[in-house]
């Protein structure tokens, strides 16, 4: 079924300050039309940096957007991308929002099933993928859903002059388009011209923790809203240099390399690999760069690590001047003042410049961080060597931008305050509400879910959260997550959660103790710190369960484990733990693509460990469900140590 366009009066009458023909698509052309030369995104291929300007960029948006047409594309379809971060999937995006079509992106790694209830929900026909194993993921989609008509690949390895019925390249589209467009000179302006600001731009999705993610419609307004917004409070400055590695299906990688991105005219770069983004982010030099948590404490441990590896000398220069430059960070964080002088000089010339120069942020001047809690050893470290990190919130309803701190507004218990244009509270419930432009109109074809989240005008987040005298934002979790132990206690398991992972050794944590007399734990260590601490103090291993199960293994992260407990309310200690054999994997359906837990699957899959835990028991023979690369499972006998955690109350 072709999905209805959306109904021009609701729309204006819903966002009036919308003007119709600021779209994204105008942006591109406007940038086309008065920078045509200036580069607009760069991609790493075999080592050489491929440049596309804004003058290119239109014409592969324009020329595709014509093929498409051709292949029978229609306003309201919605069309999957799915695929790494490359240039062509971004025009293939652009290029369907032309036609008023609907871009909808797939994670890379998402499974066939996955896929095929996808195209089911949304009624897919066509579907653009980065390469040959991503087109045989959708040729096998079609066992489920039948109705997918046209495949069109980017990477032609494998592919071309081979092609299965029903698949063409990203070329060839291409060329049928710019056929269309030399012979009616008209067809690019035209096409640009189609959609209007209350047009989807681009098709998001929930997590999907509880179940089927929900479909999450971003208009041109919302995007160019929040981009806006942002930039009126210096979070984006035009000319930005980007480094686009997200995941395409994830909110921020749309906003920052695509709508900031035409908006305020960013250079966006693009790595060769996700494997080789960190490497090839020294020469992009970006000046704009986001991490979540996780990937801020990957890239200190891997500096520790190094440092670890290093001469004499430069560890003894590394022991001196970091200590010092923490404890300045940690005293403005308790608002003194601190820093300069002689050794804040040397210490950038021979230790934080080198580092920051070494990780390829040496012109970074704005640094981002959100989804969840960050450590404060690793917030206060990127601090030390000279990078002003700070935390935002947002949601993919409300274009991952509505609140952040400010340069001056150095804080580790609050995300900032609300970005002009953005309206927040907090109702008598403690859920943080938020209104504005940028907020989304409603739920895919999910009427339901719709009027739950969105009421009187205000987005119902579904967080918990307090505003400080000052004004800051603070994040609690989620309202539907807050349970009780036996004893009426109240918590938030994610909050528990997400000060473990402040830890560098312990990579992932399930928090368990609803309706029960304590909490225990479920923990995924960090193989690459552990792996490294475990080198350095003599403990042998050979993979990653054994290295999970050592005595001494155990009394690390036990007492990881013990430092969070101090800073936890009576009551609310974690008393016992396990290690886990293996990660939480989303193959396995134990998180999802974003890593958020699914409860559920984690209660029942390691119900006997859960119980043996709250029963005392010191061990437990554990049958393990294991996936092998074909996708088939089975299973793996494992004895699992379950430790005490001394001091907890």
């Amino acid at each position: 079924m072709q999905h209805d366009p959306v109904n021009m009066a609701q729309a204006q009458a819903l966002h009036p300050n919308w003007r119709t023909e600021d779209t994204i698509l105008a942006r591109l052309a406007q940038n086309a039309a008065e920078v045509p030369n200036q580069v607009a995104m760069r991609e790493r291929d075999h080592g050489i940096w491929q440049e596309y300007t804004w003058a290119d960029y239109l014409r592969a948006v324009t020329e595709f957007a014509a093929g498409l047409e051709a292949r029978g594309v229609k306003p309201g379809d919605v069309v999957m991308v799915i695929g790494d971060n490359r240039p062509n999937l971004y025009f293939a995006m652009l290029g369907a929002a032309c036609l008023r079509a609907i871009p909808s992106p797939a994670y890379a790694d998402a499974p066939t099933e996955e896929l095929a209830a996808q195209m089911e929900r949304e009624d897919i026909r066509v579907a653009v993928a980065e390469d040959q194993e991503q087109v045989d993921k959708m040729l096998e989609a079609k066992g489920r859903w039948t109705h997918l008509d046209l495949v069109i690949y980017d990477d032609p390895r494998g592919l071309a002059g081979r092609e299965p019925p029903g698949v063409a390249g990203f070329d060839a589209i291409r060329a049928e388009g710019a056929a269309r467009l030399k012979a009616d000179p008209g067809l690019a302006q035209a096409l640009i011209a189609r959609p209007t600001i209350h047009d989807t731009v681009v098709l998001m999705h929930s997590s999907g923790t509880t179940g089927a993610p929900k479909g999450i419609p971003l208009k041109h307004g919302h995007v160019l809203s929040g981009v806006r917004n942002a930039a009126a409070a210096g979070y984006f400055q035009q000319g930005e240099v980007h480094m686009a590695y997200l995941p395409m299906a994830w909110v921020g990688d749309f906003i920052f390399s695509v709508g900031a991105a035409m908006e305020l005219r960013f250079t966006v770069n693009i790595p060769e690999a996700n494997e080789t983004a960190l490497h090839d982010l020294r020469e992009m030099a970006p000046t704009l760069y986001f991490a979540s948590p996780r990937a801020w404490s990957a890239m200190l441990t891997r500096v520790q690590v190094g440092i670890a590896e290093t001469t004499g000398l430069k560890r003894r220069l590394y022991d001196w001047f970091m200590p010092r430059a923490m404890a300045v960070e940690r005293a403005r964080l308790d608002g003194k003042p601190g820093g300069g002088g002689l050794t804040h000089w040397l210490g950038e010339w021979l230790i934080y410049g080198p580092i920051r120069d070494q990780l390829g942020l040496g012109r970074v001047k704005r640094a981002y961080t959100a989804g969840e809690a960050i450590g404060e050893d690793v917030f206060l470290w990127f601090r030390a060597i000279g990078l002003n990190l700070r935390q935002f919130y947002g949601q993919t309803e409300n274009c991952a931008l509505a609140v952040a701190q400010k340069p001056e507004d150095i804080s580790l218990t609050t995300v900032g305050r609300p970005f002009p244009g953005v309206d927040m509270k907090i109702d008598e419930h403690g859920e943080i509400l938020l209104r504005g432009d940028n907020i989304f109109d409603g739920y895919f074809q999910n009427p339901k879910a719709s009027a739950e989240a969105l009421r009187d005008g205000w987005l119902h987040t579904g967080d918990a959260g307090q505003i400080e005298p000052d004004g800051q934002l603070v994040v609690l979790g989620r309202v539907s997550e807050v349970v009780e132990k036996r004893d009426g206690t109240r918590f938030i398991p994610t909050y528990i959660e997400n000060r473990l992972k402040f830890s560098p050794y312990i990579k992932d944590a399930a928090v368990i103790g609803q309706g029960r007399d304590m909490l225990t734990a479920i923990v995924c260590i960090d193989f690459q710190a552990v792996g490294q601490w475990a080198q350095e103090h003599g403990v042998p291993y050979t993979s990653y369960a054994e290295l999970s199960q050592q005595q001494r293994i155990y009394d690390l992260i036990a007492g990881q484990i013990a430092d969070v407990n101090a800073h936890l309310p009576h009551g609310l200690s974690i008393a016992r733990f396990v290690n886990l054999h293996k990660e939480f994997d989303p193959d396995d359906g134990e998180v999802t693509r974003t890593r958020k837990l699914k409860r559920n699957v984690i209660d029942d899959r390691y119900g006997p460990i859960i119980e043996a835990m709250n029963a005392g028991a010191a061990e437990i023979d554990f049958k393990a469900q294991i996936t092998y690369e074909n996708g088939q499972t089975g299973s793996l006998d494992r004895v699992l140590r379950l430790s005490d955690v001394k001091g907890a109350a």
